[in-house]
């Protein structure tokens, strides 16, 4: 199949999705000279996001950064012609680059992680204020569906930030069905990826069958009331985030007091030790739900157990009144 064979025809129609989505950019735009990066994958969100922070910003400031992850047969093909494409609506400098995908647990995971790789490669070179990604209302919708069947708690289940350091993501109230019009009134075509359609993926799943189904049988709107409350859980995850780092930051990390765990609500005090455990050098995003609910019975359910072991080596006991964390040494 030839790569311009999966490009969507366009159509004319009036601009008020292109300009909703310049509305979101306009925030981060405001009083800004640095250069900033965004990815661009040739698919219409990230077409859609290419069109609006070109008008918004322009050609010179703005660069995308197009990533070939080398897993389809055309690859290197599709990613010409997204760089072309790029080039001629305006965008004077297009950074690219092949990303070096080893699947080590599952491949949306493991292209994620190398995908990242190559933007913060990008990111070093040019320090820009923002790195935009254009992820939109129906991926926040798909990552709290995923994260509740995980069982995950309210940090997961408030989905993706619109702002982690560097890294904006600036269209999680825009639609996916905006940015494909986005891309129709500005008269450019965009990438339809087949992984995209592929069922034996978890994420193509709840967006082909799960939210459908969820529309049918509860009504529309789904997707809209699960952002909403991503919204609200993450209000609630940021208070009480900052309790525990209160208390965190007062307390000796290795050595804490069980009297004074015992005080807290049960919500504050797993932070608290999620926040210990990763001091003594488990490794970031290593803990399970399963390894905080053993280390909070240390203190809410003690019937004499013995340490807890934890990723990285880490230890965790309870002595003498207090939770003793041995690192690994």
């Amino acid at each position: 199949m030839e790569v311009g064979s999966n490009l969507v025809g366009m159509e004319t129609e009036k601009s008020a999705d292109l300009w909703e989505i310049r509305k979101a950019l306009k925030p981060f735009l405001n009083n800004l000279s640095q250069t900033v990066l965004f990815g661009c994958s040739g698919g219409a969100d990230s077409m859609a996001l290419a069109v609006a922070l070109l008008a918004e910003y322009g050609g010179e400031r703005a660069i995308p950064v197009v990533v070939d992850h080398g897993l389809q047969t055309n690859s290197q093909e599709i990613t010409k012609n997204v760089i072309g494409q790029l080039k001629s609506i305006g965008y004077q400098r297009v950074e690219t680059a092949v990303a070096q995908v080893v699947v080590t647990d599952g491949l949306e995971a493991s292209a994620r992680r190398a995908r990242y790789k190559i933007f913060n490669q990008f990111i070093d070179s040019y320090q820009p204020k923002y790195f935009f990604l254009a992820h939109t209302l129906n991926d926040q919708a798909e990552t709290v569906l995923l994260g509740l069947a995980r069982g995950s708690g309210a940090r997961s289940l408030s989905g993706m930030a619109v702002e982690n350091n560097v890294f904006v993501r600036p269209l999680l109230n825009i639609s996916r069905e905006s940015t494909e019009a986005a891309c129709r009134q500005a008269g450019i075509g965009y990438w339809s990826d087949p992984h995209n359609q592929d069922l034996s993926f978890a994420r193509v799943r709840v967006r082909k069958n799960v939210l459908p189904t969820l529309e049918e049988n509860l009504g529309p709107g789904i997707t809209e009331a699960l952002v909403r409350t991503a919204e609200l859980l993450k209000d609630d995850a940021d208070a009480l985030d900052g309790f525990a780092n209160e208390f965190f930051a007062q307390a000796d990390p290795s050595n804490l007091a069980v009297r004074d765990l015992e005080r807290l609500p049960k919500a504050i005090r797993k932070r608290v030790l999620r926040l210990a455990i990763y001091r003594a050098g488990a490794p970031s995003g290593s803990l399970t739900a399963d390894h905080i609910a053993a280390a909070e019975a240390l203190i809410s359910n003690w019937h004499g157990q013995k340490e807890v072991s934890l990723p990285g080596n880490v230890k965790l006991l309870r002595n003498s009144g207090r939770i003793v964390l041995l690192p690994n040494t």
